[in-house]
């Protein structure tokens, strides 16, 4: 059975994290609110998690459905297919490090978000405006270089080398790396110009994932949706600028 990946239409958010690691592996997926027919759409993903039957319901998406199992949360879904994809550490003691690597990335992730929606969630943009420069430009300044610092020191310290960052073999991770920079390339590109001669081994990195036959195939189809902002990683230029 085909895996049942379900996220928000019309943006990539948190989703984009597992669809690129079922894209590199070529797996047989269905996104299911992006879907039409029964049993297919937002209102399917809505009627699961609101289900008074269900025994696991999640919380929110992204959740994965593998059959009768509903996994949820991205770093909890990529440890749970990585190893079936074949893009986990082959060492099982590695497979924590790179969970452990994933949950950062959700850290950050978080902080993205935060920058455009400092005050509430529910709360327009535009309503959070003057606290959401003060959040961008501290973020610019100590939260992106603490983080990238951090990836950037332990790819390069990897004693199986630096072309990926855990283990001897691309993994999760590493994808999920490259959506990261490519993230806060389109949110913040004067600060990640500015950044990018920093993190030479992030930077060769991302460069070598988007050159990867399957994610290159992804990244020119229509199923790689574009950037926006209503998503998690959002371009305003008075958020922007140089560190």
């Amino acid at each position: 059975m085909a895996y049942q990946l379900y996220y928000w239409d019309g943006i990539q958010g948190r989703g984009e994290f597992v669809r690129l690691a079922l894209e590199e592996a070529q797996a047989d997926y269905v996104d299911v609110a992006r879907q039409s027919g029964r049993g297919m759409g937002t209102g399917a993903m809505l009627e699961l998690m609101r289900s008074r039957h269900e025994p696991h319901i999640p919380f929110a998406p992204p959740f994965l459905k593998d059959g009768e199992l509903v996994v949820s949360h991205v770093a909890n879904i990529l440890f749970y297919l990585g190893p079936k994809l074949g893009l986990a550490p082959e060492d099982e003691k590695l497979r924590y490090v790179a969970n452990g690597l994933q949950l950062t990335i959700t850290d950050l992730v978080g902080e993205v978000h935060d920058t455009h929606h400092p005050i509430a969630a529910s709360l327009y943009y535009e309503d959070q405006k003057e606290a959401a420069k003060a959040r961008s430009a501290a973020f610019i300044n100590e939260r992106i270089p603490k983080f990238l610092g951090y990836f950037e020191q332990v790819l390069q310290q990897n004693p199986m080398g630096s072309n990926q960052i855990v283990g001897n073999r691309l993994t999760y991770v590493d994808l999920s790396l490259f959506q990261l920079i490519e993230g806060l390339r389109y949110a913040f590109p004067k600060a990640m110009k500015a950044y990018g001669v920093d993190y030479p081994g992030l930077t060769a990195l991302h460069d070598a994932v988007a050159r990867r036959p399957n994610v290159a195939a992804y990244l020119r189809s229509d199923r790689r949706l574009a950037f926006n902002e209503e998503g998690i990683f959002r371009h305003y230029p008075e958020l922007d600028l140089a560190p």
